[in-house]
């Protein structure tokens, strides 16, 4: 059935029909009749930002937390440049997204934001996807969200301005083709692989983002093998609560987890990249057998070639592997009955320093592992925090922990805490972020946060310094006062800006902030006031 339509009009409506119930944007001439549409035709949700970039990040952690696919919308030129760091996040992070991004006139080249951008697209590593015609908006619409699912990563659908009142007949347009299941390993590879798991003696099963969806297949793997289980940092909690959970593989593991994994013979990976920071370089696959699982071609050898790689889909390769281990009859390693659990997933703690007017980082991470809802989902910001954060703070699953350092940058943080909010709304979302991150991107929309009533703590780590290049300037005996910077008070902030800040100097106002975090209402913000000489280095 065709229904006559303005091009704005099936846009939003082809959105609409591909299950979309929110939009996260900023409006401008090339999509605000679109999103009008959107809302007030079609009964979907906009979540305006106060930063087109930042639109662009709350989708990415939607996307995230809710499995679905994120959808932003900017306008055209300076909108889009300004998303170019958030694109380059989703593509590195290989995660499903459509940007609804506007386009200057086609019959006007000169027009004053004008710029090539399918070029601006292309070096974000994001896709680009061009809508053609008035008369193939939905089918454009359709070929977007396919890429997008198809090829996990942002696609940019570029919408000219000049065709948004144009008008033609919709038709219903939705691709589907995720109905048959993911491949299965077999031949030669999969019987070396075998081979090599069968005779090992100390197996590990390690697993990455890309075997989230396979847990109970690699735990009944893990069981049968007797070996421990371990996960990427994309996949932290995968596993909580089985006895044989050695949490964090590579340089994020307790110092006795890492020597575990040094001891092993065999690493049998699931959806796992084995970038440098999973593998310490290398160091930690040295003298054992590698099996890679994956079901992308290129997740497999970009660091190191394993002894078997496997292009097939985690859960059904475990389960392969399971059955013809029980066909040989292949007796258990007995690995994990020398496992001392605790001992492998307690980090040791810290030396205190007294530093008067701060409070101990460790100290206060280790509270706030206490006192923070267990529900939350936990949003990391980056910096020179970041990773005791990781290692010490826990989050429920891997649908549920948002690290925004794909891209190695700073300042994405409290966007992607708001996207996540919004798939979580039921939910607490718990933010880390440093005091440069928080002024780089943080003050921008934290008062979205507060416009859209998201129960958000944001935990500030402010040591009044960009910490990763304090600590080099202190190695080499140089003045590091070029890192340093005399913020504003961030719990004054806070409440300028519509929640609740409070800031931490010492252990016993840490419990004040504790004590009212129970009747927050709203975003609600912990300043903690670190000595910069006083927080550990990063573990990678």
């Amino acid at each position: 059935m065709s229904n006559p339509l303005h091009v704005y009009q099936s846009i939003a409506r082809a959105t609409h029909e591909h299950g979309v119930d929110t939009i996260f944007g900023l409006m401008g001439d090339a999509n605000l009749f679109m999103v009008d549409s959107f809302v007030r035709e079609c009964g979907g949700r906009f979540v305006p930002a106060a930063h087109e970039g930042s639109s662009v990040l709350m989708a990415l952690a939607y996307a995230h937390v809710s499995g679905k696919v994120g959808v932003a919308t900017v306008t055209h030129g300076p909108a889009l440049t300004n998303c170019i760091t958030a694109l380059t996040e989703g593509a590195r992070g290989h995660i499903p997204l459509v940007i609804l991004a506007g386009d200057t006139p086609v019959d006007n080249p000169r027009h004053l934001q004008s710029i090539d951008q399918r070029e601006l697209v292309k070096v974000t590593g994001a896709g680009f996807e061009q809508l053609r015609s008035p008369e193939t908006a939905a089918k454009d619409v359709a070929r977007s969200f396919y890429r997008a699912r198809v090829e996990r990563r942002p696609i940019v659908l570029n919408m000219p301005a000049d065709f948004m009142w144009e008008e033609m007949d919709h038709q219903t347009q939705v691709l589907d083709v995720f109905t048959a299941p993911g491949g299965v390993a077999q031949g030669e590879i999969l019987d070396n692989a075998i081979g090599m798991i069968a005779s090992a003696r100390r197996p590990l099963i390690l697993a990455g983002g890309g075997a989230v969806a396979a847990r109970d297949q690699l735990i009944r793997l893990a069981d049968r093998l007797e070996a421990p289980l371990a996960t990427t940092l994309k996949a932290k909690g995968l596993f909580n609560e089985h006895p044989y959970n050695i949490d964090i593989f590579g340089t994020l593991s307790t110092p006795a987890a890492y020597d575990l994994i040094a001891r092993a013979d065999c690493i049998v990976c699931f959806g796992a990249a084995l970038h440098d920071f999973t593998t310490d370089r290398g160091k930690l696959m040295k003298n054992k057998r590698i099996v890679q699982v994956d079901v992308e071609p290129t997740a497999i050898g970009g660091s190191l070639h394993p002894d078997a790689a496997l292009v097939a889909d985690a859960g059904l390769t475990a389960e392969t592997i399971l059955y013809w281990l029980d066909e040989a009859e292949v007796p258990a390693s007995g690995f994990t009955q020398e496992l001392d659990v605790p001992t492998l997933t307690t980090h040791p703690a810290e030396p205190e320093k007294k530093s008067p007017g701060f409070v101990n980082y460790v100290y206060a991470l280790e509270r706030l592992e206490e006192a923070l809802p267990q529900d939350r989902v936990l949003v990391t910001d980056g910096g020179r925090f970041m990773t005791e954060v990781w290692c010490r703070i826990s989050a429920p699953n891997p649908q549920s922990f948002v690290g925004t350092v794909n891209f190695g940058a700073i300042g994405l943080g409290l966007q992607e805490a708001v996207g996540a909010g919004i798939a979580a709304l039921d939910r607490p979302v718990v933010l880390f972020t440093g005091d440069g991150g928080f002024m780089m991107g943080g003050i921008n929309e934290f008062n979205t946060a507060v416009r859209l009533g998201l129960d958000l703590i944001v935990v500030v780590a402010n040591d009044s310094a960009y910490g990763a290049e304090h600590i080099q300037f202190i190695d080499r005996k140089m003045d590091p006062s070029l890192t340093e910077f005399h913020w504003p008070s961030f719990a004054e902030i806070a409440n300028s800006l519509g929640g609740t800040g409070v800031a931490v100097h010492s252990k016993e106002e840490l419990e004040t902030a504790i004590e009212a975090l129970e009747a927050r209402k709203g975003p609600f913000l912990i300043e903690l006031r670190l000595d910069p000489n006083d927080v550990p280095r990063m573990r990678i």
